[in-house]
């Protein structure tokens, strides 16, 4: 479903993706581990055109990605709903327009059919659609994540990317955030990409997971594989998170 191979990208003259192979199955939720810096939202941003690869091949539905125009992108974002790490509302939009925002740019869905599925998409991700009307500031930060949620998932995506979805959570609203995610990724059958530094959210969601170490992918396993792993970065890796933020 979709596929790197020999993917490259530097900043400045600093690799950060040094050749990164990588396949996600279709309906699978893919983890990718790696500590601040490591490219994993470089990768996922690739996914619809906002980084480009400086080389290496990037595969959709067997779509050919790599090397597109910027107007060929347009499809490719139908389908891919991204979370990014922070909310980012409009903050002189409504909830309600936050989330129709992307259906009225389509320009060829009825007011009804959008108020329909603005509501749905509250409730999916558990938020009273009563709530439509308040403004981003009266929000709390959990509840501006979730309505950063409901604006992907209102465009019924197949493919979901999340970036940094607890960061700045407490562990309880984390944990619900995982839980969230989890119910979302099976009742929609979709294929998911999560990129974090958090193990516990990892535990929770993933069905294989990668770590993104030196530019490239040093583990790719199960859940459980990974907790055996002896491996230095893994290793490494999970010493820096049992030394603060959530634990395994």
């Amino acid at each position: 479903m979709i596929e790197y191979k020999g993917v490259m990208k530097s900043f400045g003259g600093q690799t950060v993706l040094d050749g990164v192979d990588l396949a996600v199955k279709e309906g699978e939720t893919f983890f990718v581990l790696g500590k601040t810096g490591a490219g994993k939202t470089v990768m996922i941003r690739m996914l619809v055109g906002l980084i480009r690869p400086d080389g290496g091949s990037i595969r959709m539905d067997g779509e050919e990605l790599a090397g597109r125009e910027e107007e060929d992108f347009q499809s490719i974002r139908r389908k891919c709903g991204m979370v990014f790490q922070l909310p980012t509302l409009f903050d002189s939009y409504s909830v309600f327009e936050n989330v129709a925002f992307g259906l009225r740019r389509l320009g060829d869905v009825e007011e009804d059919e959008i108020f329909e599925r603005v509501a749905e998409s509250l409730r999916r991700v558990e938020l009273d659609p009563e709530i439509s009307e308040r403004m981003p500031d009266e929000l709390s930060f959990g509840e501006q994540k979730r309505v950063g949620l409901a604006r992907t998932l209102v465009m019924n995506p197949k493919y979901l990317l999340y970036d940094e979805p607890t960061t700045g959570l407490d562990p309880f609203t984390a944990g619900k955030i995982d839980g969230l995610i989890k119910h979302l990724n099976e009742s929609m059958n979709a294929t998911s990409i999560v990129v974090s530094h958090d193990l516990m959210s990892m535990k929770n969601l993933a069905d294989r997971v990668g770590v993104l170490w030196d530019g490239k992918f040093s583990f790719v396993g199960s859940v459980p594989e990974f907790m055996e792993a002896t491996s230095e970065s893994v290793l490494e890796f999970k010493k820096g998170l049992a030394e603060g933020g959530r634990k395994a």
